[in-house]
């Protein structure tokens, strides 16, 4: 299996997982934030809902330009469950495509014309595109269960769901 599918594959479970997580998020809190530094509810749970086609779009170029960073806020749990599954689909269709020349490949992104990270493309997509969404998703769970909401079970059981049970 190539590099690519093995990514296509965990995305795909992923996404999965996410999904069940964002379908948590009260549609009435999406202004609440635990702290005054941290982004709301409703920003942290767009941010999670576009990273995987927002980096994929940054891993895809070659080299790649350091995007503007701003958050979003849902209008509505339709809308971010929406974003979810177009980002997805964005991020699958220029990832599977992609040989494992290209995956592996040096990658760079430029700020002001000036290069300010190279690193295998591989471990851009592992560091960023996967495991800085798990990080963030960690952080809606939490969001979660501060607010007394339920917390789906992601790779286990959860205070609230046991999926072996």
């Amino acid at each position: 299996m190539s590099l690519a599918a093995q990514l296509v594959q965990e995305l795909e479970q992923e996404a999965a997982v996410t999904r069940r997580v964002l379908e948590r998020v009260p549609k009435d809190k999406f202004d609440w934030a635990p702290a005054p530094k941290t982004r709301t509810l409703g920003q942290l749970a767009m941010h999670i809902a576009t990273n995987p086609g927002s980096t994929m779009a940054l891993a895809a170029a070659n080299p790649s330009h350091m995007p503007e960073m701003t958050d979003a806020t849902p209008h509505s749990r339709a809308q971010l469950l929406a974003a979810l599954d177009e980002s997805v689909l964005a991020a699958k269709t220029l990832l599977a495509p992609m040989t494992d020349a290209q995956v592996t490949e040096r990658w760079t992104v430029l700020a002001g014309g000036k290069e300010v990270l190279a690193m295998p493309r591989n471990a851009f997509l592992r560091a960023v595109f996967l495991n800085h969404w798990y990080h963030h998703r960690g952080q809606l769970t939490t969001y979660l269960r501060l607010l007394g909401e339920t917390v789906p079970a992601i790779y286990g059981p959860s205070a609230d769901e046991n999926p072996f049970a």
